[in-house]
């Protein structure tokens, strides 16, 4: 009779999963011995949080759900941050954790978890599974959830002695129940009208669903119909930089006249964004009522928070179909130039302090990386230079936190060299971001996963110190920070370590890099009155200290 984890491992193999993310524990030893039964690659890392990264990383760019498996207590509480990514980013994956004996529960046992409160502000649906039998019913419907309407997170608690159980017939039920599709024709045109109506339209894309060819089609779409784009945070390899509609995004350091552009414009049309705080300069940009045509996979986040003129049930991919094939209106294209002018000044280099300028490596990355590499980052003044000045090229490019989750870009560059072991797969990184789950060095030499990862050392955490200076100039408290000699830690972990002080050095260290076929970190030595990306440090002091005194 087979055990709960073969049902298990047999019900992830009949929905297709490819690849899971774990740290092991014994509360789900059976899961691991069911895995061994099917062509599934288990991903063994180092620190729960690293391994729900990753998981959420494997999904944003992959379009499959991601899977992670933790232990009870202490490792569920690591990986509540990948959870908490995969909810603000609105990626579907399911988190299995380990979970204490049934016979045991409310009595506080060793490592006990009430896992429904635990994870129920940050999760879709949180569940645990009491009986064998039924534990195929509750995987495919943990995969229907995170994957229905505003994909999202969900967590499945899997108690040790159920996992372990004998069953003598549980059959696995197959396949996810699919909605029947909507014919948008008629919301399209609906859409293409508000949008004849307005004299400064702006498109803001986002949000989940995105493929290569709904990128193209937005893009032709667009330029098309004269259509200025922005898109939203960490959201910029939804649309071809290089595209005459495309507009700039709305990030946190935003373009002043981007902001400006948005606050003109007399029609927004949100396709797969929620409008958050960061996309409306901290919900001030759509505070005057704005007219809003919204649509969004989730009927929740229509009228949750922004009046909506006309709102729409649907995936943001399949409405830009049905938008690309109504016919073309024609526009004059003097609002669209507007809006591209303002994004071409912003990419005009501001020179930064010092002998080797992050402008400068952004700009050469831009120029000389293969157009399908994958870029990844976490959080930190740092990733506000790759934000302005790298130009993304095709969709499927990007994988960043929209929740600014530190720490992630490494582990999310381990998992897009193992999705895609035949493409580029780069990381930058801060010196706080990057010692945040550096730790998962080990499981990129032990799974092969070749990626290059540049680490922008200013000796800070750049973005608090930023706000310190400008709060409480000259009263620096806690934002200081030691490193390690990160290329010497790149090669005791058996990778290749690079350190560049000087701009020269910069494009030979990463062709090294790149051609060592290991794990590689690039550790940039940074000028200590580097800031951000409009302003040095002393500036900023200076400048607080003025307006305290004035």
């Amino acid at each position: 009779m087979p055990h709960g984890g073969k049902i298990l491992a047999e019900q992830l193999a009949h929905l297709g999963v490819a690849r899971i993310f774990q740290v092991p524990g014994e509360s789900f030893l059976a899961a691991l011995d069911g895995l061994l039964d099917h062509d599934i690659d288990v991903v063994t890392c180092r620190q729960e949080g690293g391994a729900a990264m990753m998981a959420e990383a494997h999904a944003k760019l992959t379009g499959d759900v991601g899977v992670c498996f933790v232990t009870r207590g202490p490792g569920a509480c690591n990986a509540s941050a990948g959870v908490h990514i995969a909810r603000q980013d609105s990626t579907a994956m399911v988190l299995f954790v380990g979970q204490i004996a049934r016979d045991h529960r409310g009595r506080e046992a060793f490592q006990e978890v009430d896992y429904r409160q635990m994870f129920g502000g940050l999760a879709k649906w949180v569940e645990e599974v009491d009986q064998t039998e039924r534990l195929g019913e509750y995987v495919r419907r943990a995969f229907a959830i995170a994957q229905a309407g505003r994909p999202g997170p969900v967590v499945l608690a899997l108690p040790e002695d159920m996992l372990s159980a004998d069953v003598a017939d549980a059959p696995a039920p197959k396949g996810l129940p699919h909605a029947a599709a909507v014919d948008l024709r008629g919301a399209a045109t609906e859409v293409m009208a508000r949008i004849g109506q307005a004299a400064r339209p702006l498109v803001v894309v986002g949000g989940p669903h995105w493929s290569d060819a709904a990128a193209r089609d937005l893009q032709d779409w667009a330029e098309a119909q004269a259509l200025p784009v922005a898109v939203g945070f960490r959201r910029q390899d939804y649309i071809d930089n290089r595209s005459q509609a495309y507009a700039g995004d709305l990030n946190v350091g935003m373009n002043p006249a981007l902001a400006e552009r948005f606050g003109e414009a007399d029609l927004i049309v949100a396709l797969g964004s929620r409008l958050g705080d960061i996309e409306t300069k901290g919900y001030t940009l759509m505070a005057a009522g704005k007219p809003l045509v919204h649509v969004h996979a989730g009927s929740e986040e229509i009228g949750r928070v922004w009046p909506t003129d006309l709102g729409v049930v649907a995936r943001a991919d399949d409405m830009v179909t049905a938008l690309c094939d109504l016919p073309i209106v024609p526009r004059d294209r003097a609002w669209m130039d507007q809006c591209r002018a303002a994004y071409g000044t912003w990419t005009t280099p501001v020179t930064s302090p010092g002998d080797v300028r992050q402008e400068e490596v952004i700009a050469w990355l831009s120029d000389h990386l293969p157009e399908d590499a994958i870029v990844t980052n976490g959080a930190g003044n740092y990733a506000a230079w790759l934000h302005r000045y790298f130009v993304y090229k095709r969709h499927g490019t990007q994988a960043a936190p929209t929740s600014g989750s530190m720490g992630y870009g490494f582990p999310a560059a381990v998992a897009t060299k193992l999705a895609y072991p035949d493409r580029m797969a780069v990381c930058l990184a801060g010196d706080g971001c990057f010692q945040m789950t550096c730790n998962e060095m080990s499981t990129a030499v032990q799974h092969g996963a070749a990626v290059v990862t540049i680490v922008m050392n200013n000796g800070r955490y750049g973005t608090i110190r930023m706000h310190q200076e400008k709060s409480y100039p000259e009263r620096v408290s806690g934002t200081d920070m030691a490193a390690p000699d990160f290329a010497a830690f790149a090669r005791a972990y058996g990778g290749h370590g690079e350190t560049v002080r000087r701009q020269a050095e910069f494009a030979p260290a990463f062709a090294r890099a790149a051609a060592s076929g290991l794990p590689a970190v690039i550790e940039v030595v940074l000028d200590g009155d580097v800031l951000s990306t409009g302003a040095t440090l002393s500036a900023t002091r200076a400048a607080a200290v003025g307006k305290m005194r004035g």
